[in-house]
């Protein structure tokens, strides 16, 4: 299976690269390129073609509204990027940091330009339902990070609105590209639901994951410095349950650090760990997290398709769910 997806994402690298070749001028197109090129997992370009194979297409079908993916995903990615001030993005800096502001801010428009033009390569049968899928998941998606810059100024955020968050920042991209190859593939619209519910909860899981990697993931794995949510006080679903969950004296040690403005950062993402350690965050979070693995894998076993086809996609959650990174 890890085969068949390393095909599928050579296919997309290749497709990716070809996105803003000679277009001019260079000072719009380059960090297009640059953004699309400095790495990520191709996992939501992945998603659709893996979705066109199950219902046993060729995943060339897909491959349109894939990429539209894929560029929308790095546009957000852009965007996100000079709205949360990050200096780093896969190890490189951000679009903003190597350019400037503007560049970021045009560049990423043009992305969202590029996308349209990719998903307008469909075929004039499918482009209705295509455009629905896409056009209401790249508004959730504004809503999403909407939602995500406001909780930065409440301190009353519950468990509740961040899983709304994450369902709208990461589910829905997840739901929209598995959902765009079912109908590229003409699967029946309840098979096509099915599996935009499957990729619903599995970004809901795939986020999580995310965020308890960023406390507890090893760093020499993780690619990055453990502990980033922490230092910039992000709303994570652990920050949340801790200060619902925690005594008088941790509420006071939580309040001392989300308030400090000259501190060590690793006194700080020590500090904060603790409390979560005190609490069983982490074994509350692994919790959800199969939840939503495990609902997931249920919305998938309600589609029925011949000759294991599904066996792709059931490896590759289980290799999101449990990696390191």
């Amino acid at each position: 299976m890890i085969d068949k997806i390393s095909i599928l994402e050579k296919k997309i690298e290749e497709a990716v690269a070809r996105v803003g070749v000679d277009e001019q001028p260079s000072a719009l197109f380059d960090p297009v390129q640059y953004i699309l090129s400095i790495g990520g997992k191709r996992l939501r370009p992945v998603l659709a073609l893996l979705a066109a194979e199950l219902f046993g297409k060729d995943p060339d079908v897909a491959i349109a509204p894939a990429v539209a993916v894929e560029i929308f995903h790095n546009f957000s990615l852009l965007h996100d990027d000079l709205m949360d001030r990050a200096d780093m993005r896969r190890g490189h800096p951000t679009v903003h940091k190597k350019w400037n502001a503007n560049a970021a801010i045009l560049s990423g428009d043009a992305m969202v330009i590029e996308a349209y033009k990719y998903i307008a390569r469909v075929p004039h049968v499918h482009l209705p339902a295509i455009l629905d899928v896409f056009s209401t998941t790249a508004m959730e998606i504004c809503k999403g990070q909407q939602y995500d810059m406001d909780f930065e100024q409440r301190d009353d955020v519950t468990e509740a609105e961040y899983l709304e968050m994450i369902r709208l920042k990461t589910g829905v991209l997840f739901g929209c590209s598995l959902k765009m190859g079912a109908i590229m593939a003409e699967a029946p619209p309840a098979d096509a639901d099915a599996l935009y519910n499957y990729g619903i909860n599995l970004g809901l899981a795939f986020q999580l994951k995310d965020d308890l990697l960023d406390v507890y993931g090893d760093p020499a794995t993780f690619g990055k410095k453990i502990g980033g949510d922490i230092l910039c006080n992000k709303k994570t679903y652990l920050l949340i349950k801790a200060l619902k969950n925690s005594n008088p004296v941790q509420k006071e040690e939580l309040a001392k650090w989300l308030q400090a403005t000259g501190y060590n950062p690793d006194e700080k993402i020590e500090a904060v760990k603790k409390i979560y350690d005190e609490l069983n965050l982490k074994a509350i979070v692994e919790n959800l997290i199969e939840k939503y693995y495990l609902a997931s894998l249920e919305c998938l076993s309600s589609i029925h398709v011949t000759d294991n086809r599904e066996q792709a996609l059931i490896s590759l959650s289980k290799n999101l769910m449990y990696r390191e990174k």
